[in-house]
């Protein structure tokens, strides 16, 4: 099952989330603030795996 970042929070809540993702809380906070397209799988077993659509080659906004 496939849904958005921002999605998977309101379900389950930015503390959870970030616990499932291994990340900080700030940082599921920082993303979802910044709209960034960040997609939750959730496996069969329970785990929970996320990945990012993003442009190739991919520039930073202090680099252009």
């Amino acid at each position: 099952m496939k849904i958005s970042l921002a999605k998977y929070v309101e379900e389950v809540g930015q503390v959870k989330a970030a616990k499932a993702l291994g990340v900080h809380q700030t940082a599921i906070s920082k993303a979802v603030r910044e709209g960034r397209q960040i997609y939750i799988n959730k496996l069969p077993s329970g785990e929970v795996k996320a990945f990012e659509y993003r442009a190739f080659p991919h520039r930073s906004k202090q680099n252009t």
